[in-house]
């Protein structure tokens, strides 16, 4: 399992709720357009799946950034929610 960072950006007030909504499925909100997702490999596909299908790519950007246990460890949060750590992760 990964963290995934999922960032998005859209114009259009529907996909933007329809995103959000999809999104809160798999993670949880940390910022209005990002979201922290715990996913094995066969759910991040799927993911990507259904979001491929709910945006429009000229208009709409959406990012995902994978984080390693290095990356982990390097995490600054001030403020909001603590970070969502996979079940096996281990910072020090």
């Amino acid at each position: 399992m990964f963290l995934y960072i999922v960032a998005y950006d859209t114009p259009c007030n529907k996909r933007r709720k329809k995103i959000a909504d999809l999104l809160e499925a798999y993670g949880k909100r940390v910022q209005y357009s990002v979201f922290e997702c715990v996913l094995d490999r066969g759910k991040f596909e799927e993911l990507k799946l259904r979001l491929r299908k709910r945006i429009n790519p000229s208009e709409d950007s959406i990012r995902f950034y994978p984080l390693t246990g290095h990356a982990l460890s390097q995490v600054e949060i001030w403020g909001g929610p603590p970070l969502t750590l996979p079940p096996s992760s281990v910072i020090v």
